[in-house]
């Protein structure tokens, strides 16, 4: 049987739907679900095998990007998460999913964060992924560059210092970070980092692995025609590889 995965849709989420068009074409069976109805216990996440918060500016990115979705899943849907996480089924928080995910506690201590652009600005424009984990179960069958797009304001990772880097990157914790298109490392550069991020960190996962946040967006790169490029002869680097690994992943519970 396919693997069912829930797509969280909560005021403002505007990607739920190439979210699970991402989800089903990697052999998943994808359903969104409004917010209320996790609330309401008309879905219950037990049910499901794979959760994914999907871009957006959910509740208008009040009170900062992700923190009211946050304040959700540490309060009504605290207990279905954990033990969701715990049981080491795949989470995925793409944008605001991501901000989301770091500001409720699911990906770092809260010595991490997700701040304003280093530019000043909202950034749009395709970035080069390189996958740096094995732990993560998303990342760890990739073995070549993804090319995504990012659209975020809100999308530079601060660490309160040179400590918790570490730490992230000797658990195994970095498992995405912003790449030169031939692949080098970014080492901060804009616009190979379009948001300043500490470490060219793209993509967090938690110790264990299962879950993932990454601030491009892979749902919109699905097809080779959706390369900028694609007319004049230029592939690559399908973010569905990584939707593919946690369905493969997923298959198991």
């Amino acid at each position: 049987m396919k693997p069912r995965a829930m797509v969280v849709q909560a005021a403002g989420s505007n990607r739920d739907l190439e979210a699970a068009q991402a989800l089903d074409l990697a052999g998943a069976q994808a359903e969104i679900v409004p917010l209320q109805d996790l609330r309401a216990r008309c879905r219950r996440l037990a049910d499901y095998h794979m959760l994914v918060l999907p871009g957006g500016f959910s509740y208008a990115d009040a009170l900062g990007a992700g923190k009211l979705l946050a304040l959700d899943l540490n309060s009504d849907l605290a207990e279905q998460v954990r033990v969701f996480v715990d049981s080491g089924k795949p989470v995925l928080g793409i944008c605001n999913g991501f901000q989301a995910l770091l500001k409720a506690g699911l990906l770092a201590k809260p010595s991490a964060t997700l701040t304003f652009n280093h530019s000043g600005h909202f950034e749009c424009r395709w970035v080069t992924l390189a996958p740096r984990s094995r732990q993560c179960i998303w990342t760890r069958g990739l073995t070549e560059s993804l090319y995504c797009p990012v659209a975020h304001g809100e999308g530079n990772f601060v660490a309160a210092d040179e400590a918790t880097l570490s730490e992230l990157a000797a658990s195994g914790q970095v498992a995405l970070t912003y790449a030169r298109p031939d692949g080098l490392p970014a080492d901060g550069a804009y616009p190979y980092n379009p948001n300043g991020s500490a470490a060219d960190i793209a993509g967090l996962c938690n110790s264990a692995g299962n879950v993932l946040g990454l601030m491009p967006h892979p749902e919109n790169h699905l097809f080779s025609y959706q390369h900028p490029r694609w007319t004049r002869g230029e592939s690559g680097g399908l973010g569905l590889r990584l939707f593919q690994e946690g369905v493969k992943y997923a298959a198991q519970f």
